[in-house]
């Protein structure tokens, strides 16, 4: 892959994360309080629900069916607005706003889960 083609993927990556993913539902999900741990790794923190449960914070769920469903919804329709709008200048000026937060994240990777076991090894021949 030239090195043009992966800057302009790498900037809409970071961007479609930004408008498509970031700013959804996402983040009603993401507020609230944050539970403290003193493992690092939350194993010794623990959820009671209404039955006396105790569950462990890594067991436990965070988001139920509906919060799932209605995030993927929000987050395709956000896709789909972005790839149809992409070249307008609403979307555009969007765009721009929010490249400067996009542009500090880490470099994206290429994630072998979601390409197929064929461009997996083309991927490596390169």
């Amino acid at each position: 892959m030239k090195h043009d083609e992966r800057r302009i993927a790498t900037k809409l990556a970071k961007i479609m994360a930004v408008l498509c993913v970031r700013n959804t539902q996402l983040e009603a999900l993401h507020a609230g309080l944050t539970p403290i741990t003193r493992t690092g790794d939350y194993s010794d923190v623990f959820v009671l629900d209404a039955d006396g449960r105790r569950i462990s914070w890594t067991e436990v769920s965070r988001i139920d069916e509906d919060e799932m469903r209605s995030l993927m919804r929000d987050i395709v329709n956000r896709l789909y607005t972005f790839h149809l709008y992409a070249n307008e200048p609403k979307l555009q000026a969007q765009i721009e706003r929010w490249m400067a937060v996009a542009d500090k994240w880490h470099e994206p990777e290429i994630d072998p889960r979601t390409i197929s076991s064929s461009a997996k090894l083309l991927y490596k021949a390169r």
